[in-house]
């Protein structure tokens, strides 16, 4: 499993489609990916896990997101003030 995993990071080209967001406008799949990956870090870390599955929800979230809404959030988050559920 992990080796699947593995091979599907390094081939990661690109955000597949998300049947879940079928619109142009990709904000929602933006943000559900980051969250999506800081909640898998957090999941697995806490038990003690290996968190190098959570890599494929960064490199989506990095290709779909601007910086400058990835900026903000990592500051929220260190504030303790970001509006999504960790």
């Amino acid at each position: 499993m992990a080796d699947v995993i593995d091979d599907k990071i390094k081939n990661y080209r690109t955000a597949p489609f998300d049947s879940r967001f079928p619109n142009t406008n990709q904000t929602r799949n933006c943000f559900q990916n980051y969250l999506d990956f800081h909640r898998c870090n957090k999941a697995l870390s806490s038990k003690g896990q290996d968190t190098s599955p959570c890599e494929w929800y960064q490199r989506v979230y990095k290709s779909l997101c601007p910086m400058s809404w990835v900026e903000k959030w990592n500051g929220q988050i260190e504030d303790g003030s970001f509006p999504g559920k960790i």
